[in-house]
């Protein structure tokens, strides 16, 4: 599986464990909520800064997002 479609599939995975919209996770990580879509969607692929402010705002570890296996469930979301 390509790193594209890996960080697609952690970032959506992640964003719904979390209860989150595309649009409520772009307004904390201050993007624009069509480019949250492009990634969940592989048309786009994410820069470091994205990266970064994406796991900020899901409150995890930005090699999270990279893993090969599927993230683990946050507790007490």
């Amino acid at each position: 599986m390509k790193l594209t479609a890996i960080f697609a599939r952690n970032l959506r995975l992640c964003r719904q464990q979390c209860g989150l919209s595309q649009e409520r996770l772009a307004m904390f990580a201050g993007l624009d909520r069509s480019y949250i879509g492009k990634l969940e969607r592989e048309l786009s692929s994410p820069t470091l800064d994205a990266v970064e402010a994406l796991s900020s705002a899901l409150q995890i570890e930005p090699e999270v997002l990279i893993r090969r296996q599927s993230p683990e469930p946050k507790k007490g979301k």
